[in-house]
C-alpha cells in the first residue's frame, strides 16, 4: 500500500477497497477454502436435520445425486436452500470463513477493510436483496393467478406455441423478480456505505461490482422457489445457492485498501 503525504495543516484519509493481488494463487485458494469451510457446520446441521448421514463412509457410498446439496426432488426430504433463513446462516458462514482466512493470509494492515466488506457483503448484498426479493414474492404470489392471467396467449396449440405462451405467462414473474433484486441491491449498497461511513467515521463509498451480482443468485433461486413452491425447476435451481454464497465470503478475504493521506 503506498501513501502519499503532503505538508499543510490536517489529514483526512479516504479508503476504499478493492481486490488487487498481493494475493497469490495460493492465498486466494486458502481463503476461498475457508469460506466453504465457514459454511461446512451449517451444511452439517442442514442436511442431519432432514435425515442425512454426516458419516463419510455413507456419504462415499451414497450416488452423488443422492447428497444432501445435490438432491432436489421437492416431494422428498430435501435441504431448502432457499429458505431466507437458511441463506442468512450460510452466508454468514462464508463471510465468517472469508473473513478469518483473508486475516491469516493478508497482511494486517487489510483487516479494516475487510471488516467493512463483512458489512457491506452481509447487509448490501444479502439481508437487503434478500429482503426485497422475498417480499416480492410474497407480493407477486398473492396475485400471480390475477397477473399470468391477463397475459395474451396464442391459439395456436403446436408446441412450439405452448411453450411461448408458457414463456408469456410467467413473463410478469421474470419481470418483478429483476425489478426487485434491483432494487435490493442498490439500496443494500447505500445503507452498507451509510453504516460503514458512521461506524468508521470515515466517508466509504464502495460501488456495486461485478462481483457482487454473484451472490444474488441466491435471491433469484428463493424468489422462483417461493413463487413454484412444488416446481422440480425451482427445487434444481437451489442447490446452487451454497456454491453462489462462496462469493460473499471469498470477497471479504480479498478485500484491500488503498489509503491516501492528503494533509491540507
Amino acid at each position: 500500500m503506498n501513501t502519499l503525504s503532503v505538508n499543510t495543516y490536517n489529514t483526512q484519509t479516504f479508503t476504499h477497497s478493492h481486490t488487487n493481488s498481493d494475493l497469490s494463487q495460493k492465498k486466494k485458494a486458502v481463503i476461498l477454502a475457508s469460506s466453504a469451510a465457514g459454511m461446512t457446520p451449517v451444511l452439517a446441521v442442514l442436511a442431519k436435520r432432514k435425515g442425512f448421514s454426516l458419516n463419510p463412509i455413507k456419504i462415499l457410498k451414497t450416488p452423488i445425486k443422492n447428497w444432501a446439496i445435490f438432491k432436489y426432488a421437492p416431494k422428498e426430504k430435501v435441504v431448502k436452500y432457499e429458505d431466507p433463513a437458511v441463506i442468512l446462516a450460510l452466508a454468514s458462514g462464508s463471510v465468517a470463513g472469508g473473513f478469518v482466512g483473508g486475516c491469516l493470509v493478508d497482511d494486517k494492515h487489510n483487516r479494516k477493510t475487510k471488516q467493512r466488506e463483512v458489512l457491506s457483503q452481509m447487509l448490501g448484498n444479502i439481508l437487503v436483496p434478500v429482503g426485497c426479493v422475498g417480499l416480492g414474492a410474497k407480493v407477486y404470489g398473492k396475485y400471480a393467478d390475477k397477473i399470468e392471467g391477463v397475459m395474451p396467449q396464442f391459439k395456436n396449440n403446436s408446441k412450439f406455441f405452448k411453450v411461448i405462451n408458457k414463456c408469456l405467462t410467467k413473463l410478469p414473474n421474470a419481470i418483478g423478480t429483476i425489478a426487485f433484486l434491483s432494487v435490493g441491491i442498490y439500496c443494500g449498497n447505500k445503507v452498507s456505505n451509510f453504516i460503514n461511513d458512521k461506524l468508521y467515521n470515515k466517508k466509504v463509498q464502495r460501488n456495486i461490482k461485478a462481483t457482487d451480482f454473484a451472490p444474488h443468485v441466491d435471491d433469484v433461486c428463493m424468489a422462483v422457489s417461493m413463487m413454484n413452491k412444488d416446481s422440480t425447476f425451482g427445487s434444481k435451481l437451489g442447490r446452487i445457492i451454497p456454491f453462489a454464497l462462496l462469493v460473499p465470503g471469498y470477497q471479504t478475504g480479498i478485500a484491500q485498501s488503498d489509503s491516501i493521506d492528503v494533509i491540507k
